[in-house]
């Protein structure tokens, strides 16, 4: 017979186990001796070590799913209650239970992570959701448009939650898309119709600024080429493959036409300067004139240089009112001369002159006798009322002798 710590071999080749509940029969040995016998049950309890060494380290070291982990040690644990191993199966059973407390350790770990997992899921999908309601309203239609599509990339890399909760925020976060895709497809579209209306106008614009292009009536045509330009703006940008062929057009039109303008406003120009230059020298030729001496010549000599100026044509508009100034100058001392002359040499306007006199002399001599009569009987407001008409009769006088005066006498 022959033993050891935990088991023996009877002298029938019978192998036992020693557990706390006593010796339980392991198997029977009859190729050989009772040490080979014990020696063969002692390496199948080393290979249950073994094994359980090896799941205890898978568990702690790998993602080892919790059924599979219980189903490999629901394996070992047959064999260790089989009996079929000489050995602490004591121990190896308690191994086998810690190892379950592990296995259900870590199984509520992974639950209360991914419930984590998911509540975090669930409020990052709820902040995509948020997002793309927001952007669904939103006029940016590029920056909105990227922005949605990589909501779409971020939301491919969450995590599903339970079917219900997601179908509904996926229900949500695709009607914001198609809410902003509807949004922009009828922006682009009334964008289109308003590029195409204005590719019409345009091209009416051109074509009425294309015919005007050769037109010679330069101040008209000039103004109806402003109004063509404030319609050109108002009527907003065509399509881009239009836009610029129909810019040119309408500006080189314009340029045919200014530039045509200006050739001529350029001859025009110098004319004009040149006809300044004349009137001015014809201008310092009048006032030469001045002062007046000779009455009958210098008439003469400015009707012969009015002739000449107004021979010479047009000066430049901002030159105009300086120089004709200066010959109206002239012009008004001539009449002035001529007005005096006529009152100086006129017998009825001197006779006029002589009456009108004599009557203010008489009124004057009256009132000054009124005056005294007024003052000796002391009525002294009628005498101040009388001297006040005095005053202004007297006034007349005075001014009718010095126009009276000028006609010699």
């Amino acid at each position: 017979m022959s033993s050891d710590p935990w088991g023996r071999v009877d002298e029938t080749g019978t192998v036992y186990v020693r557990t706390a509940d006593g010796e339980k029969v392991v198997g029977s040995w009859q190729a050989g001796s009772p040490d080979e016998a014990l020696a063969y049950f002692q390496r199948k309890y080393e290979g249950l070590v073994v094994e359980i060494g090896l799941l205890e380290k898978r568990v702690r070291t790998t993602d080892l799913s919790s059924k599979d982990a219980m189903a490999a040690i629901g394996h070992l644990r047959e064999q260790v209650d089989a009996h079929h191993a000489v050995g602490d199966l004591a121990a190896l059973g308690a191994r086998l239970d810690k190892l379950v407390e592990l296995v259900e350790a870590r199984r509520e770990e992974r639950k209360a992570q991914r419930a984590r997992q998911s509540d975090e899921a669930r409020q990052a999908k709820e902040a995509l959701v948020t997002e793309a309601e927001e952007l669904a309203q939103s006029d940016q239609w590029r920056a909105a448009g990227e922005r949605l599509r990589a909501l779409v990339d971020t939301w491919k890399g969450l995590p599903r939650l339970d079917r219900k909760s997601d179908d509904e925020l996926w229900h949500r976060f695709s009607h914001a898309r198609s809410a902003f895709s509807k949004r922009r497809k009828q922006h682009f579209a009334q964008l289109d119709a308003q590029r195409e209306e204005a590719r019409r106008t345009k091209e009416r614009l051109v074509g009425e600024a294309e015919a005007l292009s050769n037109s010679t009536d330069w101040g008209p045509t000039a103004a109806r080429y402003r109004e063509l330009m404030t319609e050109w703006k108002a009527a907003g940008r065509a399509q881009r493959e239009h836009e610029e062929d129909l810019w040119n057009r309408f500006r080189g039109a314009q340029d045919v036409f200014f530039a045509a303008r200006s050739s001529v406003f350029a001859e025009r120009d110098a004319e004009q300067a040149e006809n300044l230059k004349l009137k001015e020298e014809l201008a310092g030729e009048a006032e030469k004139l001045l002062p007046i001496t000779d009455l009958k010549a210098a008439r003469a000599a400015f009707r012969a240089l009015n002739e000449r100026w107004e021979a010479i044509g047009h000066v430049p508009r901002d030159a105009r009112p300086r120089v004709e100034g200066r010959m109206h100058t002239v012009e008004r001392a001539l009449q002035e001369a001529e007005e005096a002359e006529w009152r100086r040499t006129n017998p009825e306007a001197r006779a006029r002159a002589e009456g009108l006199t004599g009557q203010l002399q008489a009124a004057v001599d009256k009132l000054k006798g009124q005056i005294e009569q007024a003052r000796a009987q002391g009525n002294t407001a009628k005498a101040d009322k009388l001297e006040r008409e005095l005053q202004g009769r007297q006034a007349l006088l005075d001014q009718a002798l010095k126009g009276l005066q000028e006609f010699g006498g």
